[in-house]
C-alpha cells in the first residue's frame, strides 16, 4: 500500500483519538459555519481529521485504504494528495455554500475527501464492483457513482438523517474534475460516464435552489 496513504490514515487517527479525548480541541477544529464565515478558514481543513466516534472514522479509514490505493498507484503521491485535499476543500466549500445561512452549523470527517477519491477510482477503473447499502448485489463502477449522486441529493433535500450529504457531493464533484484535469483521456475513453456524472453536477450546481427546494 502507498506510504502516502498509510500516513494519512495515521494522521486521521491521530486527530480523532484527540478529538475523543479533547472537547475543547474538537470544537476548536471542527467546521462550524459561523466561524468559518468569521475568518477562521482552516477548519476547512483540519474538520477532515476529525471524527464523531470510531465507527465514523473506521468506515471512512476502510475507504480510503480501499480506494487510496488505486488512486495513488494510478497518479502518484503527489496528484494523489491533490486529489485528496482538493476534495476535502471542495466538499467544504459546498458544505459552506449549502448551510451558509445556518450558523449553527457543524461537521465532522474526511468523508468529502474520500468520496473524491472514490469517485476518481472510480473513473479510472468504472467497472470495478461495489456494494451500496442497502443494495446487497454488487455493482458496477459507473452504477455506484451515479446511484451515489443521486441518493446523496435526495439526503441532502430531506435532510431526515445526521449525515453531511452536502460535503459528499462536494468531494465527489472534486474527485471528478481533478481526475479529468489529470487524466483528460479519461473523456474520451469513458465518455458517457463523463457526461451522466457530470450532467448531474451541473444541474446540481445550476438548478440546486430548485433541486433542493423542500
Amino acid at each position: 500500500m502507498s506510504q502516502i496513504v498509510v500516513i494519512l490514515i495515521v494522521a486521521n487517527v491521530l486527530a480523532s483519538l484527540k478529538g475523543f479525548n479533547d472537547v475543547s480541541f474538537f470544537n476548536r477544529y471542527k467546521f462550524q459555519v459561523s466561524s468559518i464565515l468569521n475568518g477562521d478558514k482552516v477548519r476547512m481543513f483540519t474538520s477532515g481529521f476529525l471524527h464523531a466516534d470510531w465507527i465514523h472514522l473506521g468506515f471512512n479509514m476502510y475507504a480510503l485504504y480501499l480506494f487510496g490505493r488505486i488512486v495513488s498507484a494510478s497518479f502518484g503521491s503527489v496528484y494523489f494528495l491533490l486529489i485528496y485535499f482538493g476534495s476535502l476543500l471542495a466538499g467544504s466549500m459546498y458544505s459552506l455554500f449549502v448551510h451558509k445561512r445556518e450558523g449553527y452549523y457543524s461537521a465532522v470527517g474526511a468523508s468529502g475527501a474520500v468520496t473524491g477519491i472514490v469517485f476518481s477510482a472510480i473513473l479510472v477503473y468504472p467497472e470495478m464492483e461495489l456494494i451500496m447499502f442497502p443494495i446487497p448485489l454488487p455493482l458496477p463502477g459507473y452504477v455506484f457513482a451515479v446511484g451515489y449522486l443521486l441518493y446523496s441529493i435526495y439526503g441532502m433535500k430531506n435532510q431526515s438523517d445526521n449525515i453531511g450529504h452536502a460535503a459528499h457531493i462536494g468531494g465527489a464533484i472534486g474527485g471528478y474534475a481533478l481526475t479529468l484535469l489529470l487524466s483528460p483521456v479519461i473523456v474520451r475513453t469513458d465518455t458517457i460516464l463523463v457526461l451522466v456524472i457530470g450532467g448531474i453536477i451541473g444541474a446540481l450546481l445550476l438548478f440546486g435552489d430548485k433541486i433542493l427546494k423542500r
